[in-house]
């Protein structure tokens, strides 16, 4: 999996993609990261990106031709990997697991990361293939989202994780949030691990970590367990 991440701070990056699962997925082969700074791509001796939006809003927002001709040429860059061209704003479809699986089986991702008020219209209207919003709140840019679309898709990918089954473990993967874990020592500062999970029972425990997640998904996203329960009664 390729992505090739337009960003007017590629800096910002460094960090989350040097560690850990996405450092030993890059080091394998099985995750390519490239950033474009679209900031060369601008006209003028400023290398000015961004204006006032028209309308008297406050704010600056980005202009649409350093954008274009960046995903322009990633996409003429990346042709024969046929790129989805994805912005990062606020007012794309909530970025769920199950967009985060679609992206998976992709060979090419363009994250574009927005500034400022936003990007221009034309340039969504015309290059991006889908939007993408990771909350309900609004950040400084596109660049912590785009880290976290890729974290999200990279650990899908086959041979990212160490462990295969991990991934199909995790919250969301079949509509719930996870069960309750535990680790050494079986007591810690008064408290048990449930004698369930020291039983050896594999049929018992696999049916109280599903009590325990349909309970916490109750409570805690009645969102996420109003549609579990209608995907069941199907």
């Amino acid at each position: 999996m390729l992505f090739e991440i337009l960003t007017l701070f590629p800096d910002m990056f460094a960090g989350p993609f040097s560690d850990s699962i996405i450092k030993r997925a890059r080091e394998k082969g099985l995750v390519s990261i490239r950033f474009v700074n679209f900031r060369d791509f601008a006209g003028d001796k400023h290398h000015t990106v961004d204006d006032a939006p028209y309308g008297g809003d406050p704010g600056m927002l980005l202009m649409p031709g350093p954008l274009a001709q960046a995903i322009t040429a990633s996409r003429e860059r990346l042709d024969g990997r046929s790129p989805k061209v994805v912005c990062l704003n606020a007012q794309g479809m909530p970025f769920t697991h199950t967009v985060a699986e679609s992206l998976s089986r992709e060979t090419a991702l363009i994250l574009v990361c927005g500034r400022y008020k936003g990007i221009d219209q034309r340039v969504i209207d015309k290059y991006a293939d889908m939007e993408i919003s990771v909350g309900d709140y609004v950040l400084s840019g596109g660049e912590i989202p785009a880290m976290i679309v890729v974290d999200a898709v990279a650990r899908l990918i086959p041979g990212v994780l160490g462990n295969s089954e991990s991934a199909g473990r995790d919250s969301y993967f079949n509509g719930l949030l996870s069960p309750p874990q535990y680790t050494r020592p079986e007591e810690f500062e008064g408290m048990k691990v449930p004698e369930v999970l020291l039983s050896g029972h594999h049929e018992n425990i696999r049916k109280w970590q599903k009590e325990q997640s349909e309970k916490i998904t109750k409570v805690r996203r009645p969102d996420l367990w109003k549609k579990y329960n209608k995907n069941v009664e199907c």
